[in-house]
């Protein structure tokens, strides 16, 4: 699923006040999906899924640029509608060995199914506290889903966001509900 790691390292927070035009912003994005919790952007370069994300719904839908963010946006639109259809896109080699390996492990968590960061943090042999950074660096949330990951105690936070608007943990809620996990309302 992944290839090497690159050598580059990116800060990846996105965060759009509620001041800020959206619409100023589609450029960032190849495509950009409507979803019931808002929109989620793709972004592409040639050959490869660079990264998605999850966008709020000051942004409108954007028609796919090329081919691949066309195909992406049809399997998003696909999974949107059936939870358990199976993403397959050429991804961007990104990560650290590290986030690489939480991201394997989220990624063989089967839809419907939920664990805790201590519980991969486990099967890793790892610390909860660093599964949870790697989950908020994981660059396509879609594919890799970690929002099958929770705190022990409830749901946990979600792409290492903080907002205040409590958007990122609502769509952590809605993609749980719509693959069928129950207790996180």
């Amino acid at each position: 699923m992944f290839g090497k790691p690159t050598r580059r390292f990116f800060m990846r927070v996105l965060i759009y006040p509620n001041g800020m035009n959206a619409s100023q912003n589609t450029a960032l994005f190849s495509a950009i999906v409507e979803a019931p919790f808002g929109a989620i952007g793709i972004r592409t370069e040639p050959g490869i899924i660079r990264e998605m994300v999850y966008l709020p719904r000051s942004f409108n839908e954007k028609a796919p640029s090329d081919q691949l963010s066309e195909l992406a946006a049809r399997q998003v639109e696909r999974y949107l509608s059936e939870p358990d259809f199976r993403f397959s896109l050429p991804l961007a080699e990104v990560g650290t060995v590290f986030q690489r390996k939480v991201w394997g492990a989220i990624a063989a968590i089967p839809r419907g199914d939920v664990l805790t960061y201590g519980q991969v943090a486990k099967q890793i042999r790892s610390a909860p506290r660093a599964v949870g950074q790697a989950c908020g660096a994981n660059w396509f949330p879609l594919i890799i889903p970690c929002h099958r990951v929770t705190a022990s105690g409830g749901i946990g936070g979600f792409s290492n966001q903080d907002d205040g608007t409590g958007f990122h943990l609502g769509v952590k809620r809605w993609l749980l509900r719509h693959e069928g996990v129950k207790g996180f309302e």
